[in-house]
């Protein structure tokens, strides 16, 4: 228990120290990605289904992709395949380890013939992104201002709210 604590506080700590150089971007808010962490991190530790964990995943790695980017473009740092590349490193470097420390892959924990967590970074991901741009092109629409304070938060956040709730009660057993 004592070692299961240590480990996921150094994770957070390891995560913190990796991505601390990014955070001046603006991709995404920080507010949209401390929102998503806490998320993540409170729905693992109520228990809640792995379908809803795996959205707030999917989301937080869409941030940081977007954060990435946004930073190397800042250094001018240019490659080509550079949006793939970063995407699929993040993805990997997440769902690699998640199977092999046994949380993905299991039988039992799938939701539509998928894995719960691996639907739910799907979907999660393919949503925050779409949120994300569905506000930039609100703002456009706007000569440039949001609608309503906050709109940069709120929309993204908003929507993963919206698809935890429906994930929630569609995999109650």
């Amino acid at each position: 228990m004592v070692a299961e604590k240590f480990k996921k506080k150094f994770f957070l700590l390891l995560i913190l120290v990796v991505f601390l150089p990014i955070f001046s971007v603006r991709a995404f808010c920080p507010v949209c990605v401390v929102a998503v962490g806490a998320g993540l991190e409170l729905s693992h530790y109520l228990g809640i289904d792995d379908t809803v964990t795996g959205l707030w995943i999917g989301a937080l790695l869409v941030a940081l992709s977007a954060w990435t980017l946004e930073w190397m473009k800042g250094k001018k740092i240019s490659f080509k395949l550079k949006t793939f590349l970063v995407y699929a490193g993040y993805y990997l470097f997440t769902i690699i380890p998640l199977y092999f420390i046994g949380l993905m892959g299991q039988a039992r924990h799938s939701f539509w013939g998928v894995d719960k967590l691996l639907l739910g970074i799907i979907f999660g991901s393919f949503f925050f992104y779409f949120a994300g741009m569905w506000h930039l092109q609100l703002k456009k629409k706007n000569d440039g201002k949001v609608y309503v304070p906050f709109q940069k938060v709120i929309i993204p956040v908003a929507s993963l709210l919206i698809l935890s709730s429906l994930f929630y009660y569609l995999t109650l057993k």
